[in-house]
């Protein structure tokens, strides 16, 4: 991929961000907002944007090579009216999206989790779709299109008591995006369109960042330190502890669960004066919650039998 060819302007950096973010600074004017989930590679993304030069248009995606070609076909088709965000569906509508704020959100072949093991993951549960209808505003619609009949059927099951009224229907290929024309180039001549349309509000408030408190500890050894993983509401999993001792430096590899966001992230353990800290490693990009501060906390319990 040819970076000189990329424009990285559209890439929100929502981490550094203060949350929620203030869409209508960010593109400088007021026009209606609507919201893409899963873009993938952009292409719709983009025609989106070219069609309706009058909307904003936001996009969700999790991989960052799916990201990046999506920046360069933004870039090459010289739309201004996309911004595009490397994030979880579910963490950016609790933290990024206001309350009745979007007026469409579009999902183009969302992945099914078609294994029964696997149906957890699936993104437009129960608990979500309520989510989604408090994000969008009165008479606001979503719509979502899969390949997977099953999985179709799971999201009609899902709808009652979200506030939508929902429409679904059979559609040939129409959207030319890269899963799409996968499925199509196997045989697959029909998918499935449902149009979630909000007739009632529900009320889901935004999720607010924790204030992280940082620990300080008279003494810490490298050789004595074992930290514990917890599971319950919120899993802390240590994955890995790296020591330099000539910089007198720890770093400890933790994966944090909760809710719907799971965050993997460095915390730092290091010697400032006389007093060894423990913290968030700077530019770990970390989302301050209960979790990270439990983290932390664990960190610090690992030290009580020297520290």
């Amino acid at each position: 991929m040819n970076l000189c060819n990329t424009s990285f302007k559209p890439l929100v950096p929502w981490l550094k961000e203060e949350r929620p973010i203030n869409w209508q600074q960010r593109f400088g004017n007021e026009r209606i907002l609507e919201v893409e989930i899963g873009f993938g590679y952009g292409e719709f993304l983009v025609r989106l944007a070219q069609t309706h030069p009058e909307r904003n248009f936001v996009g969700l995606e999790l991989r960052w090579a799916s990201v990046h070609k999506a920046l360069r076909n933004i870039t090459q088709a010289n739309v201004t009216n996309v911004h595009v965000l490397q994030a979880e569906a579910r963490v950016a509508f609790d933290r990024l999206f206001m309350p009745q704020s979007l007026h469409r959100v579009h999902s183009l072949f969302p992945d099914p989790w078609p294994k029964k093991r696997h149906a957890k993951n699936r993104l437009f549960s129960h608990a979500f779709l309520k989510l989604l209808n408090s994000r969008l505003v009165g008479g606001g619609e979503a719509r979502i299109i899969t390949d997977y009949q099953p999985y179709s059927n799971w999201i009609l099951e899902q709808v009652a008591g979200t506030g939508f009224e929902v429409h679904s229907k059979s559609i040939p290929p129409r959207f030319s995006t890269k899963y799409e024309s996968k499925w199509h180039e196997k045989g697959q001549k029909e998918f499935y369109e449902l149009q979630l349309l909000k007739q009632e509000s529900m009320e889901m408030p935004l999720k607010e960042d924790t204030p992280l408190k940082s620990h300080h500890i008279e003494h810490f050894d490298p050789d004595r330190f074992q930290p514990s993983n917890e599971r319950g509401d919120i899993v802390v999993e240590f994955k890995e502890f790296l020591y330099d001792s000539k910089r007198q430096k720890g770093m400890v590899l933790v994966l944090v669960a909760e809710e719907s966001l799971t965050q993997h992230f460095w915390i730092e353990i290091g010697q400032e004066r006389e007093l060894w800290y423990i913290n968030p490693a700077k530019g770990c990009g970390v989302v301050p919650t209960v979790g990270v501060q439990r983290a932390l906390d664990l960190v610090r319990e690992a030290t009580y039998e020297y520290g």
